[in-house]
């Protein structure tokens, strides 16, 4: 059985042994969770939700910033 499970953020495939989060994937690349929107395998993702998703082979993250400007 493979322990490996591969997944991908905005298009970028990587891959963990451990069990993890969205959250944890969200801190691990340094996200400011208060500017952000998370879709996950394509349904929008509520941040109350993101501790207690795991990551599984194959799923899909994507993320978007929102930036301010004038």
């Amino acid at each position: 059985m493979n322990r490996f499970k591969f997944f991908f953020v905005n298009g970028n495939k990587f891959c963990t042994e451990q069990n993890v989060t969205i959250l944890q994937v969200i801190n691990y690349f340094s996200y400011n969770t208060s500017l952000l929107v998370l879709e996950h395998n394509n349904l929008i993702c509520s941040q109350k939700n993101w501790n207690k998703i795991f990551i599984q082979n194959n799923d899909k993250i994507e993320i978007v910033t929102i930036v301010g400007g004038g």
